[in-house]
């Protein structure tokens, strides 16, 4: 407990000093007990079983899901790589994808053209590369400058019976690779602002980019230099605050 009385004392002592700087009024500090948990297991009962749209569902591994016909099911334990399926950057993304299968972007059993090659620019969880897979992409490739995510992206992967077919690697734009059909890029606006020449660069003419992230302020930003870049905003969607581009290179 002394530790803990000289914690309080020293946190007093800060806001005290921070008074000085005629900031708003500073309330008493309010102190309760918390008591020990695993918070890395903690946070798990508060991820349920989500759809997404009329297919997808995101499933985590430690929950169950009756599928109903038609279900497009992702098993996912992001750990701490960001990609749950919860954030509305991130849902936004997930129904662009769905909305690309109904267009008829990816590969079917009706569908007799080849698979598109589809690149997830930061693909965190691996999530959206993941629901792409399932969809009916190809070849996929998952970057990201965390390796966190990168491990994270390979374990959905093999969950999901994608090992062999989803690569990822540490790393951004560009990739020096060949260029793609569909891009996904769930990033936030300065990213896609830098990033715009080499997603431009990345797609085959005619491929098409999603990208989500943007707070609506910043859409302008974005928008403008998607079209430096080449990109052509053909669709626009919200969520709440948050925009999601879908764009075609000329």
């Amino acid at each position: 407990m002394s530790a803990a009385r000289a914690a309080i004392a020293s946190v007093r002592t800060a806001l005290g000093h921070l008074r000085a700087f005629d900031l708003r009024p500073i309330g008493e500090l309010s102190i309760r007990l918390v008591h020990e948990a695993d918070w890395a297991e903690a946070w798990k009962e508060h991820f349920p079983v989500l759809r997404v749209g009329r297919r997808i569902v995101i499933r985590p591994t430690w929950r169950r899901h009756r599928r109903r016909a038609g279900d497009v099911v992702v098993a996912l334990d992001p750990g701490m790589a960001f990609g749950t399926g919860l954030h509305p950057t991130t849902r936004l993304c997930l129904a662009g994808l769905e909305r690309w299968s109904d267009d008829g972007l990816f590969a079917s059993g009706s569908n007799a053209k080849p698979a598109p090659r589809f690149l997830d620019v930061g693909c965190g969880s691996g999530i959206l590369a993941i629901t792409a897979a399932l969809l009916g992409a190809g070849e996929l490739l998952g970057v990201d400058t965390d390796p966190i995510a990168i491990e994270a992206t390979l374990a959905n992967a093999e969950r999901n019976g994608l090992h062999g077919r989803l690569s990822a690697r540490v790393g951004s734009l560009p990739t020096g690779e060949p260029p793609f059909d569909l891009i996904v890029a769930n990033l936030i606006a300065s990213v896609l602002v830098d990033l715009a020449r080499w997603l431009g660069t990345e797609l085959r003419p005619g491929g098409r980019l999603l990208a989500s992230g943007i707070f609506v302020d910043r859409e302008p930003e974005v928008r403008s230099a998607f079209a430096a870049a080449g990109l052509s905003v053909a669709r626009r969607d919200s969520d709440g605050d948050w925009i999601a581009l879908d764009a075609v290179v000329g």
